[in-house]
């Protein structure tokens, strides 16, 4: 079963490895970190549509396995 989802990237800062991704149908964004990139994707673009898994973490929900 592949528990995908979809979104686009809000903001994305190189320097750090960090950003947002909002998946489609939400209004709040989730955290994503350049270790959860899949491939050879080492980075993102803001407005760039990605697809990813959405985990439980913590601290909410975070994106794992992004792709571009």
């Amino acid at each position: 079963m592949d528990n995908r989802c979809t979104g686009f990237v809000e903001w994305w800062d190189r320097s750090v490895g960090r950003g947002s991704i909002v998946p489609l149908g939400w209004q709040d964004a989730v955290p994503v970190r350049r270790e959860d990139l899949e491939g050879e994707c080492r980075s993102l673009s803001a407005e760039q549509q990605v697809s990813f898994v959405l985990v439980l973490g913590a601290d909410g929900f975070e994106a794992r396995e992004v792709r571009p």
